[in-house]
């Protein structure tokens, strides 16, 4: 099980850089997500984040292909309603791109389209989706029986929630309040890191 730590787009780009080279270690991909900043400033973020020794590969960024071209990321994250996976794929094979759904239908076509991953959810209760009811988990169980590209799950996992994620067989988790809006970030993603690469009991 893979963890990939997602930005929440409330931090300046100083603060996040230092964030994210705190924690880089402990995270096995981190998904910036900084959808109100300028192009300028997610350059700037991921120039910080090469100074401090962040390995491109553990890059992914979310819906800003030309970006991603420009600086040489190698894996580019797209919305629901983003990019077409398929026109992505066709124009730069060498990008990994993932895709968000919210239903076995769509990870069904985001696999046709062919997308390397997708991202399912929300999963539980969020704090980022108030008011919005979670989508569950049980199509994760459908998407690992009959689809091949790998399934992370996003959207309310908290520490406790990791057990049942692993017995749907989920191939990661994404978490963004859980590190990002933690009182401590660095602690909180090395609990998370504990539990899914040993399994500890939570």
């Amino acid at each position: 099980m893979k963890l990939i730590a997602v930005t929440d787009d409330r931090q300046s780009v100083r603060d996040l850089a230092s964030k994210i080279i705190g924690l880089i270690e402990r995270i096995d991909f981190v998904q910036i997500r900084e959808k109100t900043k300028t192009a300028h400033e997610i350059i700037t973020l991921l120039q910080y984040m090469e100074e401090g020794g962040v390995d491109k590969d553990k890059i992914i960024l979310n819906d800003r292909l030309d970006i991603a071209l420009l600086m040489g990321i190698q894996r580019v994250h797209l919305p629901e309603k983003g990019l077409p996976v398929k026109m992505v794929k066709q124009n730069f094979p060498q990008i990994r791109v993932g895709r968000s759904v919210h239903s076995y239908e769509g990870a069904k076509k985001a696999e046709r389209d062919g997308a390397d991953y997708c991202l399912y959810g929300h999963c539980f209760e969020t704090y980022s989706k108030k008011g919005k009811n979670p989508n569950g988990i049980q199509p994760i169980l459908k998407i690992k029986e009959e689809l091949r590209i790998p399934v992370y799950a996003i959207g309310g996992i908290t520490l406790n929630k990791i057990d049942t994620l692993q017995q749907v067989k989920a191939d990661g988790i994404a978490v963004m309040s859980g590190i990002f809006f933690a009182e401590d970030p660095f602690f909180s993603t090395k609990k998370y890191y504990e539990a899914i690469k040993h399994e500890s009991k939570i």
